[in-house]
């Protein structure tokens, strides 16, 4: 009994120890996990210290060492990302304008640390809406409603200029602007389709005057073939006198006599011969 007292004592003590070890581990392990923080690529880390405040070295992709509960990461995407803006202003003829702006845009590496500190993680929700506001009303303010769709190039070259400076007072980079939809007001849209039809009404108009003027050019140039026709046809009777008459006297005979003969039911009988005609008894 003595024996198996000792070996029970000696075990227990044995996992007793295993037990502190392992907690030991778990402490350490925990304490280093809470030491490391990863970077993804594409990604910028900025580092927040409880007691000298946002550092202003920028951490690179890859797995980084900090002071438990001293230190915070703060992870920024900074890979292009799409978005849309939509804008209501007006044109230079006081048109109500609906603009859409497309913008690929990215934070400037370097002045992270400058937009945690004063902007804020949510620079693109609280930046972009507002200076793309600002730029569009100040570039279509320039043009007139015809002028937005004649000259969409330049109106999207200018958009992108000055909102490309602007963005980049706030450490932003615009890699794409773009302008992705342009509608007007329903009074100007009435205004155009009214427009649209009274030049298809005109162009109708003008088309049927071009073919009376040509019809009647026509018929001037009838009547004046008619009026040499009976001139021709007056010389040649002073000319000849009645034998032109006689000659179309006897065209006209000729072309009768030929019209006849061809008819079954029409028997041509000579004049001054005698034809003895065999009637049925």
């Amino acid at each position: 009994m003595h024996y198996w007292g000792k070996e029970f004592y000696e075990m227990a003590k044995l996992f007793e120890s295993i037990g502190k070890l392992g907690l030991a581990l778990a402490i350490g392990g925990g304490v280093v996990n809470s030491a490391l923080f990863n970077v993804d690529a594409g990604h910028r880390a900025v580092i927040f210290d409880r007691f000298r405040g946002v550092q202003d070295a920028v951490v690179g992709e890859g797995t980084h060492f900090l002071i438990p509960w001293v230190q915070k990461p703060i992870v920024f995407d900074c890979r292009s990302r799409p978005r849309n803006v939509p804008v209501i202003t007006g044109s230079k003829d006081l048109q109500n304008v609906n603009i859409t702006l497309r913008i690929l845009f990215r934070p400037v590496t370097t002045q992270l640390p400058r937009i945690f500190t004063s902007i804020g993680e949510d620079y693109d929700e609280r930046v972009l809406p507002s200076i793309t506001t600002e730029v569009l009303k100040a570039v279509v303010a320039r043009f007139d409603a015809g002028e937005l769709i004649t000259q969409r190039e330049l109106v999207s070259r200018q958009v992108s200029e000055d909102l490309t400076e602007r963005a980049s007072t706030f450490g932003l980079i615009l890699d794409d602007v773009s302008l992705t939809h342009l509608t007007f007001g329903k009074e100007f849209t009435e205004a155009v389709e009214m427009k649209q039809v009274a030049q298809q009404e005109a162009e109708r108009a003008r088309f049927v005057v071009e073919k009376a003027e040509q019809q009647k050019q026509a018929a001037i140039i009838s009547a004046e073939g008619d009026s040499q026709a009976a001139l021709l046809i007056a010389n040649s009777l002073m000319e000849a006198g009645d034998g032109l008459v006689e000659l179309r006297k006897l065209e006209a005979a000729e072309d009768i006599a030929f019209q006849l003969s061809r008819s079954r039911n029409v028997t041509y009988l000579p004049s001054g011969q005698g034809t003895l005609l065999q009637l049925p008894q």
